[in-house]
């Protein structure tokens, strides 16, 4: 992960989106040199081997270094998200004051401009800028609180304390080691071929797992060039994005799907005129249940300029696994299993039919051994609808501190808390298993419900499902973010087509999302047993009407 700094490629680099469509080149030399100043700063300001480092930083080369510089020192890098345009500053409050009392950081470091903000949040842990680190101002000291403590756990460093999205409750920070990072980044490259001659253009947040290992430290440790834009540029302007595969020589990229579908709804196909997609190699999908409509407006849309479908790969993984868990090999080409309604529950043979549910495949393992399990713990067969394990190399150690929820350590086996199968050695994966609901034997996915919804005419942005039982009934909650004339009604007669035997309620609140935009469904689960959530009026069911406004900045701009 290191070695690049002592040998850095003279000519390539990161290119960072400035103002006007520019670009600020750092070459790989001037970011080695960056990184050493501030690993000599983290020491100067007593910073120990093992110690947690947190980085509340925007994406740029202070960032870069702020990464690898603390590796360099001997130190744990635990990226944080900084204020978004988007966040309530409530709901941020609570998540950085969590996170900063998970990792136990003996120093945060931040922008100028974010210390007033940050510092009350956690006054055992004042921020301190980057620049005073460099410039090795007095000010800048390792927390009292950490003194003369060992590091967390006992233990020496990890290469990272990556924190999980949070889509199924509180954000989780997740010990990576080195021996996991080392394997991961090793895995994703030799699963894409990729050579230091190959760039990469991404758009994701860089502080967890798919845009922080996938997108960074992978075209990093590579030495490739990268074009790097924050989440609100490629809201804005997806054309710019497009145009470091069709101008600049991009190869590589990841995103989750809602990127695709935001591409095909933004990008009109008179834009793409001058543009050329035949070097285009690999675009990784994941994060996110995937849509086969989104993978096919996508395709098309790029087709005529030379874009190969090929080049879209699903995958599966998660932080606890580091990143990838599964992919896609090159040139295979993606497909999708039609999956019949009453084959998803748990330890159901698949069925499958033309009338069934489209899921897509997310490829092999990577690296890692890939299992299904039963509700009692016992190996199935393939074809079969289970929990998915995962055991290998790229599994992390744990958690920074012992959280709720189904994803779990248990020995060297990784339970993911997601529902799948394996038809010929390739993962298909049906969501959470928290985030499902068994209705009169068959199984009921939150996801499913939010993808009918929006079909019939409620963006997808715009609705959150949650499912659960409430006083022994089982209930599907669907929450409706600000919702226009005509939704609430036709959201139950959605709902009590698919969801027959289960209380249906339909609510009308903000939905609160992860840093990655996923519905952050247990915390509108436990709002409604509180009685924090309000039913939205009855009505008669009507066709929704998509309005024009776009929020997905929302759910990216972490």
């Amino acid at each position: 992960m290191l070695a690049w700094i002592g040998e850095p490629a003279d000519g390539r680099g990161i290119r960072f989106a400035a103002p006007g469509g520019e670009w600020d080149f750092w070459p790989y030399p001037r970011l080695a040199s960056l990184t050493e100043d501030v690993a000599a700063g983290l020491r100067r300001a007593g910073v120990e081997p093992g110690d947690v480092v947190c980085l509340v930083q925007r994406p740029g080369p202070g960032f870069v270094a702020a990464l690898f510089g603390a590796m360099l020192a001997g130190a744990t890098p635990a990226p944080i998200a900084p204020p978004a345009v988007f966040q309530d500053p409530g709901r941020y409050r609570e998540h950085y004051a969590g996170l900063v009392a998970t990792a136990r950081p003996a120093l945060v470091l931040t922008e100028p401009d974010l210390v007033p903000r940050l510092g009350p949040l956690a006054p055992g842990v004042p921020p301190a800028p980057l620049g005073d680190l460099l410039a090795g101002r007095p000010s800048v000291r390792r927390s009292p609180q950490r003194a003369g403590r060992e590091p967390y756990g006992g233990r020496g460093p990890d290469a990272l304390l990556q924190f999980t999205s949070g889509s199924s409750g509180r954000a989780r920070g997740v010990r990576v080691p080195y021996r996991a990072l080392e394997a991961n980044v090793a895995a994703i490259h030799a699963w894409l071929e990729w050579t230091p001659r190959d760039p990469v253009a991404s758009w994701l947040p860089v502080h967890h797992d798919m845009g922080l290992i996938g997108c960074l430290i992978c075209p990093v440790a590579r030495q490739s060039d990268l074009w790097s834009m924050p989440p609100e540029d490629f809201v804005r302007d997806p054309r710019r994005y497009l145009a470091c595969f069709g101008e600049l020589g991009a190869r590589l990229t990841a995103m989750p799907g809602f990127g695709l579908a935001h591409i095909a709804r933004k990008v009109p196909p008179a834009a793409l005129a001058g543009l050329d997609f035949r070097d285009w190699r690999a675009a990784i999908i994941g994060a996110e249940p995937l849509d086969p409509e989104a993978f096919e407006r996508f395709a098309a849309l790029l087709a005529p300029h030379g874009f190969a479908r090929e080049a879209l790969l699903p995958a599966y993984g998660l932080a606890e696994a580091t990143l990838a868990v599964t992919g896609l090999p090159l040139r295979e080409g993606w497909t999708s299993v039609r999956v019949l309604p009453g084959s998803l529950a748990p330890g159901s043979p698949v069925r499958l039919g033309p009338e069934g549910v489209p899921v897509m495949g997310c490829g092999r393992p990577l690296g890692v051994e890939v299992g299904i399990r039963a509700e009692d713990g016992t190996p199935i067969p393939g074809g079969t609808v289970g929990e998915i394990v995962v055991r290998g190399p790229s599994v992390a150690d744990g958690y920074a501190a012992e959280p709720g929820g189904s994803t779990r350590f248990d020995g060297d086996a990784l339970l993911t808390g997601d529902a799948g199968f394996l038809l010929e050695d390739r993962l298909y994966v049906l969501g959470r298993l928290g985030d499902g609901l068994k209705i009169r034997g068959r199984m009921v996915f939150a996801e499913d419900l939010e993808a009918e919804l929006a079909r019939a005419g409620v963006p997808a942005h715009r609705v959150a499902a949650a499912l659960g039982h409430r006083r022994a009934e089982p209930t599907v909650l669907l929450v409706l973010d600000r919702p226009r004339p005509g939704w609430p009604g036709l959201a139950r007669e959605v709902l009590r087509r698919r969801t027959e035997g289960a209380r249906v309620v339909v609510a009308a609140a903000p939905i609160p999302r992860t840093t990655s935009g996923k519905p952050r469904r247990r915390e509108l689960w436990h709002a409604f047993l509180s009685g924090g959530l309000g039913e939205a009026p009855h009505e008669d069911p009507g066709r929704g009407e998509r309005d024009g406004e776009d929020r997905t900045g929302e759910e990216v701009a972490g």
